[in-house]
C-alpha cells in the first residue's frame, strides 16, 4: 500500500541533468511491459533488489546513519540509499512503489536509475522530485508510482532539509519531542505535473531522524490496530541517545512484539539518522 498525501503546492523548480535508463532499468522495462518472468528473470531481479539498498551503514564523529529492509515476499519495492556528494553533504532518499513482489522490484529500479541520474548537489530537495516525476511521466506505466522521499543533511551545521513525494512523515526524537517533520506531496509518477514542498531542520547531539515507509507504520497488532496510531510514538521516543543501529534493533523487537502472529503484509524500509550525544565515544 501507498499513502496518499497531499500538501500544499509551493512554486516549481527545474533544475539538474536527466539521464537516460539503461542496463538493469532498461530489462526492468521490457518485463513490465510484457508481464513475462522466468527463471532467469528472478535471479536478475535478486540482483536488482540489491541495487536498491545501501551496502551497510554509514558514520563518523558528527552523525550515523543506519537502515533496515524487510521484504514481504522474495523481492519487493521499496528501495533506499545514502550516499556523500561532492559539496560534502549526505543525500537520503526512500522509496516505497505501489504493488509488491517482482514487478514492483523491477519498477523501484526503473525509479533508483532516473534519481541517480538527477544532479543532485545544492540544497533543493523539492527540485530533484519535481525533475523524478517528470522523467517517469515521459514514459509512464500504467498501475505504476512510487512515493518518494529525498533529504540533504549536511554534517557542519547538522541541518536536514527534505522534501516528500507521498511517504509517511518523518519522525523525529529530541531531547524534549517526538514529533512528525513536514507535511506529504503527490507521489512521483501519478501525475503530469508535481511540485513539493521542502523543510529544514536543525538537529543537536542526542537527535534521531526516522524515516520509514508505510509497511512501518500500518503493520498491524491481532485486533487490527496499527503500529503508527497505537505504539509508534512511544517507541521511538525510548530511543533517545541510543545510536542509529541500536534504535532499528529496539524499534523492530518492539514491532514484532506488536504485531505477534499477524504477520507482515508489506515491505518494511526504515532508515535513521542520528547525531551522537556530545560525550558519546566513537
Amino acid at each position: 500500500m501507498v499513502i496518499l498525501s497531499i500538501s500544499r503546492i509551493r512554486g516549481q523548480l527545474h533544475m539538474g541533468t536527466i539521464q537516460l535508463v539503461t542496463g538493469t532499468e532498461a530489462l526492468a522495462v521490457k518485463h513490465l511491459s510484457t508481464g513475462r518472468f522466468g527463471q532467469n528473470d528472478m535471479h536478475e531481479a535478486h540482483c536488482i533488489q540489491a541495487s536498491l539498498l545501501p551496502t551497510g551503514p554509514m558514520q563518523n564523529e558528527s552523525f550515523q546513519i543506519a537502515f533496515r529492509y524487510t521484504p514481504f515476499s522474495e523481492v519487493g519495492g521499496d528501495f533506499a540509499d545514502f550516499f556523500r556528494l561532492p559539496d560534502g553533504l549526505i543525500g537520503i532518499y526512500l522509496g516505497d512503489v505501489v504493488g509488491k513482489g517482482l514487478p514492483a522490484a523491477m519498477y523501484g529500479s526503473l525509479v533508483m536509475g532516473a534519481l541517480r541520474g538527477i544532479k543532485k548537489t545544492g540544497a533543493d530537495t523539492a527540485g530533484v522530485l519535481s525533475l523524478l516525476n517528470e522523467t517517469l511521466m515521459q514514459r509512464p506505466l500504467e498501475g505504476r508510482f512510487c512515493s518518494t522521499l529525498y533529504a540533504l543533511f549536511n554534517p557542519a551545521t547538522r541541518e536536514l532539509t527534505f522534501s516528500n513525494a507521498g511517504l509517511p512523515l518523518p519522525l523525529l526524537v529530541s531531547q524534549t519531542t517526538c514529533r512528525l517533520l513536514g507535511e506529504g506531496g503527490l507521489p512521483s509518477g501519478l501525475f503530469p505535473v508535481a511540485t513539493y514542498g521542502q523543510y529544514t531542520v536543525p538537529l543537536f547531539p542526542g537527535d534521531s531522524v526516522l524515516f520509514a515507509t508505510d509497511g512501518l507504520h500500518e503493520s498491524r497488532d491481532p485486533e487490527g490496530a496499527e503500529f503508527c496510531s497505537v505504539r509508534m510514538a512511544q517507541t521511538w521516543e525510548q530511543c533517545r541517545c541510543k545510536t542509529a543501529g541500536e534504535s532499528l534493533d529496539y524499534l523492530f523487537d518492539s514491532l514484532h512484539a506488536f504485531s505477534q502472529s499477524s504477520g507482515q503484509d508489506d515491505d518494511i524500509t526504515a532508515v535513521v539518522l542520528t547525531i551522537p550525544p556530545q560525550n558519546a565515544s566513537n
